[in-house]
């Protein structure tokens, strides 16, 4: 009998699940939760480090005996250190405006095809590598810690690098499993910046007794781990603020089509390659409720919901990851303008506003799906949708129409079930990430969607795909 915490962290909330497992099942309870709230600091956003410290410390004095904890994270952001440990800086969130410029800065040192070569990350203007770019406390600091990492040192005081995290930082190559010598090199950036290396499910430390794990530390790969597949070739949707959606592989596919389609190589806990593509995700929805309740038009998720399933479909289509969209406030009125610039009817409700929504991420899925066909050659035969967006149950339907495959939805929980499934492993109780799953397979409740695709879809797709390469 082993009694765990899971610390999951998303970029708006926070959360502490502490499980049981028996040595056949895994029981587990929320028994924390907070709201993470960036705040803002010498006009930047940042996050709010001392603020997640209160509560993390609060979980672990709420759960009382436990044999370990451990921590997953948004990918991408960090801390830097001073040579007395502490930090030099509040770390920036990564919708902070600062890098809205960076990838012409970086491009004049490395080509745009170079840095994906040397990495194979999607090039996206949040990665690691171009926030430094613009952070003005890179020289002056001694080391750089992931978030996930961060909270570890905070308990600790042990300074490490776990691999999945490493490898959302644009500096990583999936290839050697080392940092990427000619990325650093190009940027002036120290190779001892960065803390040891580690992998997924190592014990790094002790905080009051307790070992302190380091998991995958990226909340994607901690919900793949946790993904029951049962078929020979299914893809996986991390569904959450963000959209990640892929698959496994052995090896990395790091090709001049790979870069055009801007997938990305990132590392699984179990040492293979998550080639996917990052799509946000239901963070449109978030921010289309928040810019509501600011003008006291207050939904329920649900109500939003049925708002949009009452509006008629494929009236309009907005690109998900448009940069227009990706910035906070005016949420709605942005998506009216997109709609308005590519000559497409404009959405005056807030159920035409949400369906826009949640058609357009199901038709990008389609597309991302197809495009990963495309270099792998693999064809899927089903969509695991895991994390918050399987509780969306309209987002599962209109995913299962668009991309004609079954969409099993479930396990909910599938990060802070990764993140119990590792620390497991490294307490030697489960033996691999497969038997893991196995677990999670016979234990947790699923909900696959069978749902008809029909023509509409297709012709819907079709527009779609123009409409976002005007």
């Amino acid at each position: 009998m082993k009694t765990v915490l899971a610390f999951d962290f998303g970029a708006s909330t926070g959360r502490a699940i502490k499980a049981v497992f028996d040595g056949n099942e895994i029981s587990y309870e929320e028994i924390h939760r907070f709201e993470n709230i960036p705040k803002t600091v010498d006009g930047h956003i940042c996050h709010d480090v001392d603020m997640i410290l209160g509560e993390i410390k609060a979980a672990v004095d709420k759960a009382g005996k436990i044999d370990s904890l451990a921590f997953d994270t948004w990918g991408v952001d960090y801390g830097l250190l001073n040579g007395d440990g502490k930090l030099i800086h509040e770390p920036y969130h990564y919708r902070d405006e600062r890098t809205k410029y960076a990838l012409g800065k970086a491009f004049e040192k490395i080509s745009a095809d170079e840095i994906y070569a040397q990495t194979g990350n999607q090039i996206m203007n949040i990665n690691t590598l171009f926030q430094l770019i613009c952070d003005e406390n890179i020289h002056k600091a001694d080391k750089l810690l992931f978030m996930p990492d961060l909270f570890g040192y905070l308990l600790t005081g042990k300074k490490v690098c776990e691999m999945t995290i490493a490898s959302t930082s644009q500096m990583f190559s999936p290839e050697t499993k080392k940092w990427s010598k000619k990325i650093l090199e190009g940027f002036d950036i120290k190779e001892d910046l960065f803390a040891p290396v580690c992998e997924s499910a190592t014990v790094n430390g002790e905080y009051k007794g307790i070992p302190v794990i380091s998991v995958a530390g990226h909340d994607t790969q901690c919900a793949v781990a946790a993904m029951p597949a049962k078929t020979a070739n299914p893809a996986f949707l991390s569904c959450g603020t963000w959209s990640l959606i892929g698959c496994e592989l052995d090896e990395p596919v790091m090709t001049k089509k790979s870069n055009a389609l801007e997938l990305s190589n990132e590392m699984g806990a179990n040492g293979k390659i998550n080639f996917l593509k990052n799509i946000s995700g239901l963070w449109l929805i978030q921010e289309t409720r928040r810019d509501l309740e600011k003008t006291d038009r207050r939904y329920s998720y649900n109500e939003l919901e049925m708002l949009a399933r009452d509006s008629k479909p494929f009236r309009s289509f907005i690109d998900p990851d448009d940069p227009s969209l990706s910035s906070h406030g005016n949420l709605p009125d942005k998506i009216r303008d997109y709609c308005k610039r590519t000559n497409q009817p404009v959405p005056e409700t807030i159920g035409q506003v949400v369906r826009c929504i949640y058609e357009s991420l199901a038709l990008k899925y389609r597309l991302a799906l197809e495009q990963i066909s495309e270099c792998t050659g693999k064809k899927f035969d089903v969509l695991h949708l895991m994390g918050g967006g399987t509780k969306d149950g309209f987002l599962c339907e209109l995913a299962a129409q668009s991309l004609g495959l079954p969409v099993v939805a479930g396990p909910i929980e599938a990060t802070a079930l990764g993140n119990i499934v590792l620390q497991l492993i490294a307490l030697g109780e489960i033996k691999s990430i497969e038997q893991g799953r196995r677990i999670i397979a016979q234990t947790e409740k699923v909900k696959t969607y069978n749902e008809e695709h029909t023509p509409d879809w297709d012709d819907a797709f079709n527009r779609f795909c123009k409409i976002i390469k005007q």
